[in-house]
């Protein structure tokens, strides 16, 4: 029996064949894992996915921070201005109260009272406003600046009992707080001497009787 040779480009065309076979094994091999580490490779996707949503929270909070800092910045950006205007409305009250105590024309008290009720009126446009302080509320030191204590018995300690200029906010924060005066309760030798007098007082009417 003659052996069949095959030819060069039989041969060859063989040859090529198997070439990409053993390649796609060697891939395949190549591309097999084992259980573990395929559950290790799960874990750390699991990781940096929570990494992704971790920066993408922190990315949207910082856009709205940044978003509500601006809008403070444009909602207080008068605050300086404002404060520099305040002066001319307390003496505008107190030209006004003058006036009023003097027994001054009453066209002067009228053309005070429509500026002041004027440049008033154009500061709340902005957001200005004053805040009103009742006698006999409760000291607030976020609205309330104390400038002395008074004794008294008419009103209970660590209350307002007279306001000597008017607090203002600016949206929601004090631009000045009013200045006010406290109540404190009477000193104990204020109490004995007033005690002492309604004796002394008390024992004369006695002795008148008598």
């Amino acid at each position: 029996m003659i052996p069949v040779t095959p030819k060069p480009e039989e041969a060859k065309e063989e040859k090529d064949t198997t070439r990409p076979q053993a390649a796609q094994q060697a891939e395949e091999k190549r591309l097999e894992v084992s259980p573990e580490e395929w559950e290790k490779l799960q874990e750390e996707l699991k990781v940096w996915k929570e990494r992704a949503l971790r920066y993408a929270a922190e990315i949207e909070n910082l856009k709205k921070t940044v978003k509500r800092e601006k809008e403070e910045f444009y909602k207080y950006a008068l605050e300086q201005v404002f404060r520099e205007l305040l002066p001319s409305i307390d003496n505008l009250e107190r030209a006004l109260e003058a006036a009023e105590q003097s027994g001054e024309t009453k066209a002067l008290i009228e053309g005070v009272a429509l500026t002041l009720k004027g440049l008033i009126n154009t500061m709340e446009k902005f957001g200005l406003r004053q805040f009103e302080v009742a006698l006999g509320e409760a000291f607030n030191p976020h609205h309330h600046e104390a400038l002395h204590v008074e004794e008294t018995e008419e009103h209970p300690e660590g209350t307002v009992v007279r306001v000597y200029q008017k607090g203002y906010k600016l949206h929601d924060r004090v631009l000045r707080p009013a200045l006010v005066a406290v109540a404190t309760r009477p000193s104990r030798k204020k109490e004995s001497d007033s005690e002492s007098q309604e004796a002394s007082g008390d024992a004369s009417q006695e002795h008148k009787s008598q």
